[in-house]
């Protein structure tokens, strides 16, 4: 009786339930849209940022920064042999660590030890500058006017009175190529942690275990096309020739540095035994970062930790401004459209009851209880939420596809904590030459990916919203009375 009676109903008033149901629909896909949108924000942020920390990583530890004018700068020297063969090339490296400023390898087992902290590893980020060219002499050219007359001063000679040749030197000069490139020292015993984690081997392979001192190398995709480099190819830095065994390519397009290799073979070729920039920390627990963080700054003095939220607020650019608006203006007027659809349903639900009074009378006279006639109420506006909602979820899908299908191009820029000369902690962070002010920009295509906890919000808030009309119309049904159906009829 009660499906046959609701059926009949829901048939005779398919104007109003259709209403209803659109109102209710309109706020649940656009709910699931802005959290979609919102979703995909937050995932192309963490892409932005596991381009610096790589996957697992939840902070870096790297050293203080220095005080102004306390030293720490150091700036390049290349130093040139003088050479008899003016066509012979010279060429020299110089190999600095990217900021000036090392912590000791212990640094790295102290980190390991406190509370929080599931797994830490050392990494050591290195910039390249390599100077080659050659030098060309100058040609003395005799001045020929100055030359005739000269025969009668002293001594004989030609030119003036001094006795000097009279000339100037023509041509000489240099040509010198300056080509830079990044190197990182990644500890190939924990390769879970760090920059490289970021990357995909496309071609050959990563590092094994045993090659703690290997003369191996992983290139980046990029500088190896830009180099011409492959895999069975050498690279050559400061005059050590290592031997290219694989070929990454970064997930986020910008790798962390153009060459790895071992951490001691770094260390070797820049003179920085025992050494490393910086500490990739991975936390026991992602809810307990922040109390990680403040153990070691506290217990591990002269360093400087920085999350992946700290880094996260450094990020602007159409990126953050999106993200802005969909985390504030997006939720509010989702969350707006949302009370105004179920305000809309409860209202046309109590107006449709009172639209009922005859009928609803006729049923109590008939020996309807109130009860009865409040659950027939709830149940039709039950059905008109769960129509909206199936409704709402379809047009709220095809909202996230068609923004996934676009993909829109988004601009993120990483500029620097403000904590100086490794403030970042990363091989791009800020922390090497020409990096402390710089900005780091990411082109990232939005998606809009769709959880199965967005549906089940979804369908929760369809199964609200049709109690909440449900609610307002069995309240104005509990009241009716037959005397009410009785002076209609009359």
């Amino acid at each position: 009786m009660f499906f046959t009676y609701l059926r009949r109903e829901l048939r005779r008033r398919r104007k109003a339930a259709l209403v209803v149901a659109s109102g209710l629909a309109l706020g649940i896909a656009l709910v699931i849209i802005v959290s979609s949108v919102s979703s995909g924000m937050s995932k192309a942020q963490d892409k932005v940022l596991e381009s610096l920390y790589g996957l697992g990583t939840d902070m870096t530890v790297t050293k203080a920064a220095a005080a102004p004018g306390s030293g720490g700068d150091e700036r390049p020297r290349f130093e040139f042999d003088a050479k008899d063969d003016e066509d012979e090339t010279q060429s020299t490296d110089r190999v600095m660590v990217q900021g000036f400023q090392t912590l000791a390898a212990t640094t790295v087992d102290k980190v390991g030890k406190q509370d929080g902290v599931a797994d830490a590893v050392g990494g050591l980020s290195l910039t390249v500058m390599k100077v080659d060219g050659q030098f060309r002499r100058g040609e003395f050219k005799q001045d020929q006017s100055s030359g005739q007359g000269g025969q009668g001063g002293p001594g004989g000679g030609q030119g003036g009175g001094n006795g000097q040749p009279q000339g100037r030197v023509e041509g000489g000069g240099a040509s010198f190529d300056v080509n830079s490139f990044t190197v990182y020292g990644t500890d190939v015993t924990q390769q879970g942690l760090g920059p490289l984690t970021s990357s995909k081997i496309t071609k050959g392979r990563t590092f094994k275990a045993t090659e703690t001192d290997a003369k191996v190398a992983v290139v980046d995709s990029a500088y190896a096309k830009e180099k011409e480099l492959a895999v069975g190819k050498t690279v050559t830095i400061s005059g050590t020739k290592y031997s290219i065994v694989g070929v990454s390519t970064a997930d986020s397009g910008d790798a962390a540095a153009n060459v790895y290799i071992p951490l001691k073979q770094a260390q070797t070729v820049a003179d920085s035994k025992d050494k490393v920039t910086t500490v990739y920390v991975q936390a026991s627990d992602s809810q307990a970062i922040d109390t990680v963080k403040a153990a070691i700054q506290e217990n591990i003095s002269g360093t400087t930790v920085t999350t992946s939220a700290d880094l996260a607020d450094t990020v602007s650019g159409s990126l953050s401004t999106a993200s802005d608006l969909a985390s504030s203006v997006g939720k509010w007027l989702s969350i707006a459209v949302l009370v105004a659809a179920f305000l809309v349903a409860g209202l046309l639900t109590s107006s449709a009851v009172s639209r009922r009074v005859r009928e609803f009378g006729t049923l109590k006279a008939l020996g309807w209880k109130s009860g009865r006639v409040t659950r027939q109420v709830v149940g039709e506006a039950l059905v008109n939420g769960l129509m909206g909602g199936v409704l709402g979820i379809a047009v709220g899908l095809a909202g996230a596809y068609i923004v996934t299908a676009v993909s829109p191009t988004l601009t993120a820029q990483l500029g620097s904590t403000g904590g100086g000369r490794g403030g970042m902690g990363g091989p791009m962070g800020g922390g090497g030459p020409g990096r402390q002010t710089a900005s780091k920009t990411l082109d990232i295509a939005l998606t809009a990916p769709v959880s199965l906890t967005t549906i089940l919000v979804a369908v929760g808030l369809a199964v609200a919203g049709g109690l909440i009309a449900g609610a307002f119309g069995g309240w104005r049904a509990s009241r009716l009375r037959p005397a009410d159906a009785l002076r209609r009829v009359a």
